[in-house]
């Protein structure tokens, strides 16, 4: 898809994706990665959520921040590849809940079989939202579970235009990934991730896609370079407010 991810980002290109954001007026801002929770460290990624958050916000735009790891969201059921046959995202999978399905577009199995599941706390303002960026960690060479088991749990979106041939009800909506890593595979996931949101029926432009690691040695995993990093990415993105 032509986008250049064959270096670390810095400063430079957050100011881009904030440029580009500022051109929208509803953006919904997803974090994926997680700490314990009586731990006060913020990781990195949602670092980055929270400064564009506030950057937005002094603009008057509207912008949702949901930290997706607080919220309890059941695994996808994997019907999609059902022994009957494809049924993901089918109408008889319809949230009916208008407070919760408002635009009745959410069709999830895994949300109509299980009455706390909170996914449609995500898909109701995604409906509504001219931009989704998503932000997360990489652990071993790929994104975090929670970003996973969302995407995942999504499928539906997908479904309704690739296999059920309706519309695509999110093609007007542009979507992103800011991924933030220690030492392997940033850049493949990046590539990687901006096809699936394109496979999903989301515009992908290439400011809301790229990638920080603090060093480019897949074996480095030296306590030295683990306690390092966290200064660098400050001092790369101008963040020591948020340290």
């Amino acid at each position: 898809m032509g986008i250049e991810v064959d270096k670390m980002s810095s400063y430079n290109d957050l100011k881009k994706t904030i440029n580009f954001l500022k051109k929208k007026d509803k953006i919904l801002l997803l974090t994926t990665s997680n700490r314990w929770e009586g731990s006060k460290d913020i990781p990195k990624s949602t670092q980055l959520a929270k400064y564009i958050e506030e950057e937005l916000k002094k603009l008057n735009k509207k912008v949702n921040l949901i930290d997706v790891t607080k919220l309890k969201i059941y695994p996808c059921e994997g019907n999609v590849s059902d022994s009957r046959g494809n049924n993901c995202g089918v109408l008889k999978a319809q949230l009916k809940d208008k407070s919760k399905n408002p635009t009745g577009y959410h069709r999830c199995w895994a949300s109509f079989n299980n009455k706390d599941d909170e996914l449609w706390r995500i898909s109701k303002l995604l409906f509504e939202s001219d931009v989704v960026l998503f932000f997360g960690s990489v652990r071993w060479g790929q994104m975090n579970s929670f970003y996973q088991k969302l995407i995942e749990r999504l499928t539906w979106i997908e479904n309704r235009h690739s296999t059920l041939k309706e519309s695509n009800i999110i093609k007007s909506i542009s979507a992103g990934l800011i991924c933030v890593g220690q030492n392997w595979n940033e850049s493949n996931i990046i590539k990687t991730q901006r096809q699936v949101l394109s496979f999903f029926g989301f515009k992908t432009p290439k400011q809301l896609f790229w990638y920080w690691q603090y060093t480019k040695n897949a074996n480095d995993e030296s306590k030295a370079s683990y306690h390092k990093a966290p200064e660098k990415f400050s001092k790369d993105f101008k963040l020591n407010v948020l340290n």
